[in-house]
């Protein structure tokens, strides 16, 4: 394929030959272009990154741009941020890469960029590689290390990339929390100094901060216009980015995995690979760059990605620990008759000598309690089919308790500083499984292949990891490689998650952490979905799946109907608000169903129904957030809208609730001004219909105009609350 012709593709690179052969590297997604300066014997440069260059204006951005180090190195600039930092096996600390050669291969998804670099004294080789996908605007980037000294060289530093962005009035969102508060939204201008976002949990990594940040370039961020770029490290460790705001004209974005603590010595010939950072742009505001991350999401970095998911009842906050085949078998026909599709078993089903009926102990012990089942899971599943619905169940396999028939017997398994006795976590008992260990991967793999082995009809499993690693030793690495614990345990990690889908391809799997510790691109090629929050409460979990959905789309986001008193936050919500809540993402259910009045099962039962011919638009359409919580406007508003914008679902919840309140009417957005859209209440409980009930607008009007949203519902008077919510389903006119 000639240049001319490769640079007209939708996705397309060039290589330009100049004086000197210097060479310019382009890669490009249908919207966005990375432009690289790759002469060989010099400096790699970054261009430019951000719309698509046209084939004609390449050579003429890179006459124009001066360009920044595309992976800048420790030693001979030292005053300024690095990328990489090493030390060699004679004691030297300097790097001088130079460009090798570059290369761009194509594939059926994507295009990959390669460009091999060498330092100009020692035998020390860095490879960039960039693949710009065909169907999504990301870009993703990552670096490969290695040489040929005579000994091994100890890595200090290893970015997996760098990106300048010019500065100006730039903005930043990134998500912080805590556990039952995670995904909370953060907004704030870029400032001359250092802004550090990074985790050190060692086994969980989304708690307290996500790897994943939005740059908006235009001033305060906006929903639906403005520049942004998004960047998304795809890792399940310990991360760190990096924003270096300096003496000059950009900021300074470096992204990948945490190195403190983590020095990692590197042996002749072996080959340290990085995450990657995924990286999108667009001109239409965060809700533009969070609709790019989707769509790459469901198409090549979720499981399953593009399959609708089961409506689910999960045991868990029903019953905790008071697990019986009775109880079972009784929720199991509840949610069937409400129409769900899969009941999950819940912590508390396991444990011989050490039954599991608290926190404290049975960790490790994998086999069924037999007094709280005595037909055992063959029962359970013969229970799931007579009711016809799909059966799962829940799992903890990276950690034990030291009150276990495990730990007894392996003790040298665990994360445990040598010489030292183990720090105790949950329950004060709990301990982590050192998964740098081949005999332990080999241990918790078999954790999921027996289940699946002897009970194939298992439908989904719910993998749990309540514990941090809180003292830094392994049993396994020799005393000279303590410091690759942290690395080591996650490459672990996933070698086992990479054995189970090799071998159970089309099992269903949840990512829970403590809620929701694990929301990242580091594992989600191996689940389905994650666990948003231990907290159900649904006010909050406005709030939560609000940052949540920057970066993630709904059909990952596990949204759960729970009981009130809500268990975390004691706060009593109606069933309505509740359910309009759950139905924003991957709906389920966490709750006792025989405590329901059968009004409330009613309610429920006419919203799975709803759910039902919602769910491809939800779980498989293009998120536009229109007002958000974080706005302090007392209502917060977002829709999905279908690819081809035949149908959207509008959500309104009022978060405030004040007398003479005035809440914003809300302009939609993402339709198609030309069609008529008729609107259809879901979930709806007042007396009297919407005065817009089934009456047509063109896409024009409702994102002009928006729709007058009563703040209240029309209910009889007992049933009267402060909370109000709205869905709405729009569907073309044929």
């Amino acid at each position: 394929m000639n240049i001319k012709k490769r640079m007209n593709l939708f996705l397309g690179a060039c290589l330009l030959a100049g004086g000197m052969w210097a060479q310019t590297v382009c890669v490009s997604t249908p919207n966005t272009s990375l432009l690289l300066s790759a002469p060989q014997g010099c400096k790699l440069k970054v261009l430019h990154y951000g719309h698509r260059l046209a084939a004609n204006e390449v050579e003429s951005v890179s006459a124009a741009e001066a360009g920044h180090n595309a992976y800048p190195e420790y030693g001979l600039i030292c005053p300024t941020e690095t990328a990489i930092a090493v030390k060699h096996h004679d004691g030297n600390m300097t790097l001088d890469l130079q460009v090798v050669q570059s290369r761009v291969e194509e594939s059926g998804e994507a295009m990959l960029a390669t460009v091999e670099m060498k330092d100009s004294r020692y035998p020390f080789f860095v490879t960039l590689r960039y693949k710009a996908f065909r169907d999504a605007d990301v870009i993703e980037a990552w670096t490969e290390i290695s040489h040929q000294e005579k000994k091994p060289v100890t890595l200090h530093q290893f970015a997996s990339a760098y990106l300048p962005i010019r500065r100006g009035n730039v903005w930043i969102s990134h998500l912080y929390g805590s556990w039952a508060n995670e995904g909370r939204l953060a907004q704030e201008a870029l400032q001359p100094g250092m802004k550090v976002i990074k985790n050190k949990d060692g086994v969980r990594n989304s708690h307290t901060a996500h790897a994943e940040v939005m740059f908006s370039l235009d001033g305060q961020p906006r929903e639906l216009e403005g520049r942004v770029i998004g960047a998304a490290l795809c890792y399940s460790g310990n991360y760190k980015l990096r924003i270096d705001t300096h003496d000059d004209e950009y900021h300074h974005f470096f992204a990948g995995i945490n190195e403190e603590n983590s020095a990692y010595s590197l042996k002749r010939d072996e080959r340290f690979t990085t995450p990657a950072l995924a990286l999108t742009y667009s001109n239409e505001g965060l809700s533009g760059s969070s609709r790019n991350f989707h769509r790459w999401a469901r198409q090549h970095k979720l499981a399953h990605g593009n399959v609708p998911r089961k409506i689910l009842l999960n045991s868990w906050e029903g019953v905790y620990f008071d697990i019986n085949q009775e109880g079972m078998d009784q929720m199991m026909g509840d949610i069937a008759a409400m129409g769900g599709e899969l009941f999950v078993m819940d912590d508390g089903w396991f444990g011989d000598k050490y039954p599991r009926k608290s926190d404290n102990s049975s960790l490790g012990d994998w086999v069924v309690d037999t007094d709280k089942l005595p037909n055992g899971i063959e029962g359970l599943l013969a229970d799931a089919r007579k009711h016809g619905i799909k059966f799962g169940i829940w799992i903890e396999p990276e950690m034990a308790n030291t009150t276990s028939e495990l730990y007894e017997q392996h003790p040298e398994w665990i994360v445990q500083a040598p010489g030292r006795e183990p720090v105790l976590g949950r329950g004060g008992t709990q301990v982590v499984l050192d998964l740098s260990n081949p005999e332990v991967q080999d241990f918790v793999f078999g954790i999921v292949d027996r289940l699946m082995t002897a009970y194939p009809e298992i439908d989904y499993i719910k993998w749990d990891a309540n514990m941090s690693i809180q003292n830094h030793g392994s049993n396994y690495l020799t005393k000279d490689n303590q410091s690759h614990l942290y690395i080591a345990y996650h490459q672990g990690f996933e070698q086992v998650c990479q054995r189970i889908r090799a071998k159970y391809p089309d099992l269903t799997i949840q990512a829970c952490a403590s809620g929701g510790g694990r929301a990242n691109y580091g594992i989600l090629p191996y689940f389905d979905e994650f666990w948003v929050s231990d907290n159900t409460d649904a006010l909050q979990r406005v709030y939560m799946q609000w940052g949540t959905s920057y970066f993630f789309p709904a059909i990952a986001m596990a949204s759960h109907i729970s009981a009130a008193p809500n268990h975390q936050t004691f706060r009593t919500i109606p069933l309505k608000y509740r359910v309009d809540v759950a139905m924003s993402g991957r709906l389920g259910m966490e709750i006792q169903p025989k405590n329901m009045t059968d009004e409330e099962k009613t309610l429920c039962k006419k919203a799975i129904a709803e759910y039902k011919e919602i769910r491809d638009v939800v779980q498989m359409g293009d998120i536009y957030r229109l007002v958000s919580p974080y706005d302090n406007l007392g209502v917060a508003s977002l829709m999905y809208v279908a690819p081809r914008k035949e149908e959207a679902v509008f959500y309104w919840w009022k978060t405030e609730h004040f007398c003479n309140q005035h809440l914003p009417r809300v302009r939609m957005a993402g339709l198609n001004p030309d069609r008529l859209y008729t609107v259809h209440e879901l979930n709806r409980i007042d007396n009297v219909p919407l005065p817009f009930e089934g009456k047509n607008f063109t896409g024009a009007y409702l994102m002009n105009n928006g729709l007058e949203i009563p703040y209240t519902h029309q209910v009889d008077y007992h049933k009267q609350t402060a909370y109000a919510s709205r869905i709405l389903q729009l569907t073309v006119v044929d």
